[in-house]
């Protein structure tokens, strides 16, 4: 009873209901922007909901390094993807901290061109940019992710950057990063650099068109892995994309 008395203060808090005709609250609090999803009866047996807080520390490359979550040499390809201008996926399963090691490459992206004109596009606002010029987008009911990447065409941007590639927008994505826009970050769900590119492709097969697997390898320069282990989290590999074939699938070399 506790839980769903929990559940219906944040639904009165944002003018919404939850019943079992509508059994799914996903929001972010006003308060902190914390993200908050919710379930009821009948799709569980009791309400239970989880809570996820907004980072308030943006940890840096360096800060992987030094916690031994990352290697020297994988930080140092993860620099010259930033400085290269490459476009880099970081990939992992839920709750590997994919969200925490882009903001660790915005980071080194805003230290290095702080200048740049940033544009970030999320459903949930967590991803954290330091840089001067920046524009955050949201999506919401009436604009998805398709229609916000091709608003952030007119907005000049230098590098484009999305919270998480998971539907058909990832062609739109790709076709943005690869007109004029490179050095942009994403995040997928999925566990190592072939797997991601794979994905991707059932992503845009979302959008009604072929996966478009030469796109993709044009597209994606760089997929970063983090896993969650025994011992904590680890970045398991830095991979280059260096093409497709038909013979042969997806190139990909470890760099780090």
């Amino acid at each position: 009873m506790r839980s769903l008395t929990i559940v219906n203060t944040v639904a009165a808090m944002l003018d919404t209901v939850v019943t079992p005709q509508q059994p799914i609250l996903e929001c972010e609090l006003p308060l902190d922007g914390s993200r908050f999803e919710a379930l009821i009866p009948p799709l569980v047996e009791c309400a239970s909901f989880a809570l996820r807080k907004k980072a308030t520390l943006v940890f840096t490359l360096d800060d992987y390094v030094a916690k031994g979550i990352m290697t020297h040499a994988q930080r140092q390809a993860l620099e010259e993807a930033v400085a290269g201008r490459l476009n880099v996926l970081v990939s992992g399963g839920t709750g590997t901290g994919k969200t925490t090691l882009a903001n660790a490459i915005l980071d080194a992206v805003a230290r290095l061109d702080g200048e740049h004109r940033i544009v970030v596009i999320e459903d949930t606002r967590e991803l954290q940019v330091n840089a001067e010029n920046v524009f955050f987008l949201r999506t919401s009911d009436n604009s998805d992710m398709t229609r916000l990447l091709r608003a952030t065409m007119r907005l000049r941007p230098d590098r484009i950057v999305v919270g998480e590639v998971r539907d058909g927008s990832a062609l739109a994505l790709l076709k943005a990063w690869n007109t004029g826009h490179p050095g942009g970050v994403g995040t997928v769900h999925a566990n190592d650099a072939s797997a991601t590119l794979i994905r991707i492709g059932q992503l845009i097969q979302e959008a009604g068109v072929p996966p478009n697997p030469e796109l993709i390898a044009e597209a994606v320069n760089v997929v970063v892995s983090i896993k969650r282990t025994a011992e904590g989290r680890r970045v398991e590999e830095v991979a280059a994309v260096r093409g497709w074939s038909a013979s042969g699938g997806f190139h990909v070399e470890r760099l780090a």
